[in-house]
């Protein structure tokens, strides 16, 4: 199935990734985003950011080097603004106290470098869902607005977690038991998911949004 694609100007191109998805290739990933995106374009894209293989959500690539030299540099800066959506688990804790909107702080560690990292959270809406024929307690949910201070590797997986508030059907940094009964109520898939973001493009900030993934459960 072809990438959606949501804009497109001579430098860049925004696509809509899927969950499940890898954005780059390597050992033992097959139909890496790069490689088919390249091919359904017709001329080799060149990444600009990226996302987790299990997150959805909007992706910058660029059209060619110089451009993608251009919006790494970006990327960085306040011009830019990634915004995404999670269901977490719970309600996150700041200074020991559940709090429904704040700031996560600290350090996160990935391929043995460690970094600092900043998230901003607000809780919009929280609920419990329960495993048919079961025993266990009810799940209590939260669908979290998350907007990233700093881009680090799996920032936002890591620090929800460290707050007490792992992310939905995330066996890597989340509650690997919690997700057993998520996976009976029907959350198989990570509930994490890139949804809007602001540019500079044409002359002026613009905002892009895409609509919440099929797999999240958000009731």
């Amino acid at each position: 199935m072809p990438f959606s694609i949501l804009y497109e100007n001579s430098e860049i191109l925004l696509i809509n990734k899927p969950s499940g998805i890898s954005v780059q290739g390597g050992v033992g990933i097959s139909h890496p985003l790069d490689e088919t995106l390249s091919e359904q374009l017709g001329y080799r894209i060149h990444l600009v950011h990226r996302l987790d293989k299990e997150t959805a959500g909007i992706l910058i690539v660029a059209k060619n080097a110089s451009a993608a030299s251009k919006w790494i540099r970006l990327i960085s800066t306040d011009q830019v603004k990634k915004e995404y959506y999670a269901v977490c688990i719970g309600c996150p804790e700041v200074n020991g106290q559940q709090r429904r909107k704040g700031v996560l702080s600290g350090t996160v560690e990935a391929h043995g470098k460690v970094q600092n990292a900043q998230t901003f959270y607000e809780v919009e809406k929280t609920w419990s869902v329960s495993a048919p024929n079961s025993d266990f307690e009810p799940v209590e949910l939260s669908l979290v607005h998350v907007t990233l201070g700093t881009g680090r590797m799996h920032q936002i997986r890591i620090q929800m977690a460290k707050a007490g508030s792992p992310l939905a059907a995330d066996d890597q940094h989340g509650n690997f038991k919690v997700n057993k009964i998520l996976r009976k109520c029907g959350i198989k898939k990570l509930q994490l998911a890139a949804v809007r973001l602001t540019i500079p493009v044409e002359g002026k900030s613009r905002t892009f949004e895409i609509p919440l993934p099929e797999h999240f459960r958000v009731c």
